[in-house]
């Protein structure tokens, strides 16, 4: 059965830790050069199957005992908050290989290869992993993960240049980490306390 809680609280920390990252700014120079609807697609996709394999991942981590996976989790987003703190700008460096033509398919094949390969097994994907084994409901953790990677694709492809002049990059990224250390801190007291 599906939670509203579980899903509204994943999709806050996928969205939060996702806005910061690589994937809003290579939205936003598919979607200046290409068909939003056809970007979107292939990003979309990718994103689904990147949650399924985090929350198999996570599925997976539920069968062990649970003061242990609640400290595994409890450490993992502390380094989560640690990489989001502490990472460097280098997504200049990211370039993205132009289709030879405005086709669905090479512009949504385009989308769907560079977040395949630019999120495998990025800080969100492990968090969704962490969330799952914390949730233990697949279902719902997967729905807020896909739902947050969607919105912050969507975010990048039709408007990011202008919620980035409104909204500091820096405080999103601080907020993102600071959500991550209070689930930590919970994780890990639960992990202690049993």
């Amino acid at each position: 059965m599906l939670s509203l809680t579980v899903i509204a609280v994943v999709f806050g920390v996928v969205f939060l830790a996702e806005l910061p990252d690589k994937t809003a700014l290579a939205g936003v120079m598919l979607g200046a050069r290409y068909r939003a609807s056809y970007v979107f697609a292939g990003v979309a996709a990718a994103f689904v199957l990147h949650v399924v394999l985090a929350v198999a991942a996570g599925s997976v981590l539920t069968l062990l005992p649970h003061r242990l996976v609640q400290g595994f989790v409890g450490v993992l987003f502390l380094v989560g908050a640690a990489v989001l703190l502490f990472k460097k700008d280098d997504d200049e460096d990211d370039e993205v290989k132009t289709p030879a033509d405005q086709s669905f398919w090479k512009v949504a094949g385009s989308g769907f290869g560079l977040i395949m390969v630019a999120e495998f097994g990025d800080l969100t994907q492990i968090m969704t992993a962490n969330l799952a084994a914390r949730y233990d409901d697949p279902l719902s953790v997967g729905l807020g993960a896909v739902l947050a990677l969607w919105a912050v694709a969507g975010i990048g492809i039709l408007g990011g240049r202008t919620l980035m002049r409104f909204v500091p990059l820096r405080l999103v990224t601080r907020v993102a980490a600071a959500l991550m250390v209070a689930l930590a801190g919970f994780s890990l007291y639960e992990a202690i306390a049993g």
